[in-house]
C-alpha cells in the first residue's frame, strides 16, 4: 500500500492577520481532501503588519482609516464580509467573553512571533500550532492583549507549555534575533503580505485560498518529486 507523501508547509502569518486563520482554516480543509495521500508537518513563521505599532496599541477602526483610508461605513461593510467568511471557512471572529467586548484594538506582535519561535524548538510543530491557533482565539474571540508579555505567557500555559519558560522566552534576544532574520529571509523572497505558504521550501502558495486551490497545489508539488 503506498504511503503518504510527507510535506513541510511553512506559513509567514502575523496573529493580527484574520486571512490567516482563514487560510490556515482552508488548508485543514484542503488536507482533508488529501487524506492517504498527503502528510503535512506545518510550521508557522514570523511576518509582522505593523512592526512600528507602539505598546499601546491602536483601535483597529482607527488603524483601518489610517492605513487604507476606508470610511467607517467601508470598515463595516468589510467586517461583516469577514465575518461571513470566516464562518464558511469553520473559524468564528464573534467576541466571546462575558459583558459588553473590549475595543477590538491591533497590536505589536514581535512578542508573540518570538513565543511562537520558542514553542517550535522546545515544543514541536503539532504544539507551535496549537499556540498559534490559541493566540488567533485569544486576540480574535477574546480581545486581549497581544502586545501584553503576561498575557501571552497566560496563553502559553493556557495549552500546557510551562509558563515561567515562556515568560523567558520573550525576553531571550536570541530568539529575537532569529525571527528577525526569518522576517529578513520573507522580504529577500518578496512576500509582502501573509499569509503565504512555502511547501517544501520552495514553493509558494500566497494568500487564503479555498481548499480545492490548497489541494490540488499540493498535489502537483507531491507529482513534482519530493
Amino acid at each position: 500500500m503506498t504511503q503518504p507523501a510527507k510535506l513541510t508547509i511553512d506559513i509567514y502569518s502575523d496573529v493580527m492577520c484574520p486571512w490567516c486563520i482563514i487560510g490556515y482554516s482552508q488548508l485543514q480543509k484542503g488536507l482533508a481532501l488529501l487524506e492517504g495521500e498527503v502528510e503535512a508537518e506545518v510550521r508557522w513563521l514570523p511576518f509582522e503588519l505593523n512592526p512600528d505599532m507602539p505598546p499601546e496599541g491602536e483601535g483597529q477602526s482607527e488603524h483601518i482609516a489610517r492605513k487604507y483610508g476606508r470610511t467607517p461605513q467601508q470598515a463595516e461593510s468589510n467586517r461583516e464580509r469577514l465575518l461571513e467568511i470566516g464562518e464558511r471557512a469553520g473559524y468564528s471572529f464573534a467576541y466571546t467573553g462575558s459583558g459588553e467586548p473590549p475595543k477590538a484594538m491591533i497590536w505589536n506582535t514581535f512578542a508573540a512571533h518570538k513565543l511562537l519561535k520558542w514553542a517550535l524548538i522546545e515544543a514541536g510543530a503539532e504544539k507551535q500550532t496549537e499556540l498559534k491557533r490559541a493566540l488567533f482565539d485569544a486576540h480574535f474571540q477574546q480581545r486581549r492583549n497581544m502586545g501584553d508579555p503576561e498575557v501571552l505567557a497566560d496563553v502559553a500555559a493556557s495549552i500546557g507549555l510551562d509558563r515561567t519558560a515562556a515568560r523567558a522566552a520573550i525576553d531571550d534576544e536570541v530568539l529575537g534575533q532569529l525571527v528577525r532574520r526569518e522576517e529578513a529571509q520573507a522580504w529577500d523572497m518578496n512576500i509582502s503580505g501573509v499569509p503565504a505558504m512555502i511547501v517544501q521550501g520552495k514553493y509558494l502558495i500566497p494568500g487564503a485560498q479555498e481548499p480545492e486551490v490548497y489541494a490540488n497545489a499540493l498535489r502537483r508539488v507531491v507529482a513534482k518529486g519530493l
